[in-house]
């Protein structure tokens, strides 16, 4: 292994480079943060040589310059519950090999000195060669954001990859014993929004699905849908396809938001009715109580929304009215002020029509560019001179947005008369 090149001052004599950066580096992955930890100093001896101290509840420095994080080495000792509940030994005493014992997975345990050579106490080198996510010590569930980070990991690392049978126990165990439920909102959110841009998001809500953290995903197993639109399965069969299909079309937080949420409202509409029927406006109620349980943003609660009140429309678009085509497109998607969410939303209707299973993957979503055709043709209406027209014809008020809107009604009528021929 190559020499690293640390920015420590020379008077630290015990700098490892720790975590993920180790990790990335041995997977031969990119690496864009490197922590440090410094074993034998003192805060004040951090202190003297110009580091800047950020650490509430432990001792951790920023470098002058080139700002990475430095650590002193520590234990940690649970003291109450949740992700909080720990107290830290940072005495001058404790080792690297303690330091890595605290940490959660076995690939995140390691360490490597400034001459490249790997401290690795729990194995975790095997561990990658094996493709295993394994916890370090049985202090892994003194932590509940641990399980988060596994979660997370595996939806990076992907499908090849497998969790430790006694790991999952672990995680059992703290659902069962309420570890998780000390849980905070934003942190659920954190990790979750942090999952859904990895590659294999699906990963992630599997990993979790038994813990009573996403009731929503969890209530979708066992809801039916017809057979003939959707050969993959139930519903919760379905959206892990859709999700997993924004991110390997690469796509932005709010696509793969809205593709995640899309379908909350077919089990209540399977509950209520026996049926999938209605499940679009069902699925409001349902999106707002998850972004406001998990303190979700508002932009991304309203295309959330949007996408579930709409799909449906976007997928039928060549047997509408064009007066249900313009209330979808101007009424309730807004899309010739807000271009960029109604592509987004294209995107995740997309997504929905190819998440049904290999035979439909690939099958091109027509409807995306029907939608963007009648926008464009719209965006050609000269609106100010409709306006003008009314204006010149005595109208005031309503009256001048009722022209408006029938001249927007026309335009699409053409446009979809120039569409059949």
């Amino acid at each position: 292994m190559q020499k690293l090149q640390f920015n420590a001052p020379k008077e630290l004599s015990q700098v490892y480079l720790v975590g993920g950066a180790v990790r990335d580096k041995l997977l031969g992955r990119a690496c864009h943060d490197r922590d440090f930890v410094v074993v034998g100093e003192s805060e004040q001896k951090m202190l003297s040589l110009g580091f800047l101290a950020v650490g509430d509840d432990f001792p951790v420095f920023l470098h002058a310059s080139s700002k990475e994080e430095y650590a002193l080495a520590r234990t940690e000792r649970k003291t109450g519950k949740g992700y909080r509940g720990f107290s830290a030994d940072a005495r001058q005493e404790i080792t690297i090999e303690e330091d890595l014992a605290r940490r959660d997975l076995t690939i995140n345990s390691m360490a490597m000195d400034a001459n490249g050579k790997i401290i690795d106490p729990f194995d975790g080198q095997k561990d990658l060669v094996k493709k295993v996510l394994k916890h370090t010590t049985a202090a892994f569930c003194e932590d509940p954001v641990r399980v988060l980070r596994l979660a997370r990991f595996y939806a990076r690392l992907g499908p090849e990859w497998h969790i430790d049978d006694a790991t999952k126990k672990l995680m059992s165990d703290m659902h069962k014993n309420g570890e998780l439920s000390h849980l905070v909102a934003e942190r659920v959110w954190k990790e979750t929004e942090r999952a859904l841009m990895e590659p294999y998001p699906h990963l992630f809500f599997e990993t979790l699905i038994e813990f009573d953290l996403f009731p929503e995903l969890l209530k979708m197993r066992g809801v039916p849908q017809p057979a003939k639109h959707h050969p993959e399965g139930d519903v919760y069969v379905h959206t892990m396809l859709v999700v997993q299909r924004a991110a390997d079309l690469n796509l932005d937080l709010a696509t793969r938001f809205a593709a995640l949420t899309h379908d909350f409202g077919k089990p209540v509409a399977y509950e209520q009715f026996g049926k999938l029927h209605g499940h679009e406006k069902l699925g409001i109620e349902v999106i707002e109580g998850f972004c406001q349980r998990l303190k979700i943003p508002k932009k991304l609660a309203d295309i959330a929304k949007l996408t579930s009140d709409n799909h449906t429309h976007c997928h039928k678009i060549n047997e509408l009215s064009p007066k249900t085509i313009h209330a979808f497109l101007i009424d309730k998607m807004n899309a010739l002020k807000q271009e960029k969410r109604f592509l987004q939303f294209l995107d995740a209707c997309a997504c929905d029509s190819q998440g049904r299973g290999p035979t439909l993957v690939n099958k091109p979503y027509f409807q995306a560019d029907i939608a963007m055709s009648y926008l464009s043709s719209l965006k050609l209406l000269d609106a100010k001179k409709v306006v003008q027209h009314a204006l010149d014809n005595g109208k005031s008020g309503k009256q001048i947005s009722e022209a408006l809107r029938t001249a927007e009604i026309d335009n699409i009528r053409q446009h979809q008369l120039d569409l059949k021929d």
